[in-house]
């Protein structure tokens, strides 16, 4: 996918920036926990197509997390 055209694309639903997931071919965004499909190299902005990230997905990848930590001390 192209870097310039990923860095202009937003979540349609809350403007947050979208991770690329080259693997599953997906746009992530992890506040909405939402995966928005690539098809055939063009993104599917659209929440009604969009995959919900089920709570794992959302915790392995999102910002500030690592997986095997938790918060605290």
């Amino acid at each position: 996918m192209d870097k310039e055209l990923l860095a202009m694309l937003v979540c349609p639903l809350c403007n947050g920036k979208l991770k690329y997931d080259r693997e599953a071919q997906e746009l992530r965004c992890h506040y909405d926990g939402l995966a928005y499909p690539i098809q055939e190299g063009i993104p599917v902005m659209l929440p009604e197509e969009a995959r919900i990230m089920d709570a794992d997905e959302k915790l392995h990848t999102s910002p500030g997390r690592s997986p095997g930590r938790s918060g605290g001390a």
